[in-house]
C-alpha cells in the first residue's frame, strides 16, 4: 500500500473541488501556494494517475483531469498506511498511546466509552 504525499495530497485538495478540470484550471490553484510551473503540475496529475488518483480524459481537447479516489478513500489509506507503520497494525495501541501522552475531556472521553461499547466484535 502506498502513501499520498503532501505534494499530491495539495494536487487532490484541487480536484476535490469539482468533477473535471482542464490542466490550466489546475495549475491556476496550485500555483499560488506551490510556485509549480506548468510541466511540474502535469508530471504530478500523470504520475498521480499510474497510482490511481487521478483520471485523465485524453479523448478531448483539452485532456480533462478529475480525482480518480476519493476524500474519504484517502483518509482511509492514509489512516491505514499510518497505523499499520507506527502501531504494527493494532488501533489499540495506537489508542492507548495518545491517551496516555494527551489529556481528553470528558466528553471526549465518554464520546469514546459510547464509540466502542456501540462497536460490533
Amino acid at each position: 500500500m502506498y502513501t499520498v504525499s503532501d505534494a499530491e495530497w495539495q494536487v487532490l485538495e484541487v480536484l476535490w473541488q469539482k468533477e473535471t478540470f482542464v490542466l490550466g484550471e489546475v495549475y491556476s490553484a496550485l500555483r499560488p501556494n506551490t510556485g509549480w510551473s506548468r510541466n511540474t503540475v502535469h508530471t504530478y496529475l500523470t504520475r498521480m494517475e499510474r497510482k490511481g488518483l487521478v483520471q485523465i480524459d485524453r479523448s478531448i481537447e483539452p485532456h480533462r483531469y478529475a480525482a480518480g479516489a476519493s476524500r474519504p478513500d484517502c483518509e482511509r489509506r492514509e489512516r491505514n498506511v499510518f497505523l499499520e507503520k507506527l502501531y504494527g497494525g493494532s488501533t489499540g495501541n495506537l489508542i492507548a498511546a495518545f491517551l496516555t501522552e494527551s489529556s481528553i475531556s470528558p466528553e471526549e472521553r465518554d464520546h469514546l466509552r459510547n464509540l466502542l461499547d456501540d462497536m460490533k466484535l
